[in-house]
């Protein structure tokens, strides 16, 4: 009787060493409600809250672009007004000259993408791909946010 006792409890602990392995290690950390939004909401939440946050990203996006657009514009209307006026003289061939050096940096650059890029892109896919319903409500509030 003892040793019957004794092999359930040996039993009992390698089953729950397995089963601690299995599982992850946020759900180790914060409990079973932690993980993909697809495991804890149902569909029509997830759409709410991804729709919800898009829409406002979307609208904060809108009012920001335009505030920095008219501040890039309304500088180099400015920037025109001051050399038309002769306040200010630009060398417009050495501004010429600076663009292109840069352009050709950038080219050399952007061939072959840094590995910590690669490795954000990757973390990005697997979000989508596990939480699919929420950003494709994200998406879709962000385009109605931006519209609005």
């Amino acid at each position: 009787m003892a040793e019957k006792a004794k092999n359930d409890a040996e039993e009992f602990v390698m089953d729950l060493a397995e089963h601690v392995k299995k599982q992850r290690w946020w759900n180790k950390v914060f409990g079973n409600n932690s993980g993909p939004a697809a495991e804890k909401y149902s569909v029509a939440t997830q759409l709410a809250i991804g729709g919800v946050t898009g829409w406002c990203a979307g609208y904060l996006f809108q009012k920001v672009g335009k505030l920095a657009a008219s501040a890039v514009g309304g500088g180099f209307f400015l920037l025109q007004i001051a050399n038309h006026t002769g306040y200010i003289k630009v060398d417009w061939k050495r501004v010429e000259r600076d663009v292109n050096k840069a352009k050709k940096q950038l080219k050399l650059n952007a061939e072959k993408p840094p590995k910590e890029v690669r490795t954000k892109v990757d973390e990005v896919q697997t979000f989508v791909k596990k939480n699919i319903v929420l950003t494709g409500g994200f998406a879709g509030g962000f385009l109605l946010g931006l519209a609005s």
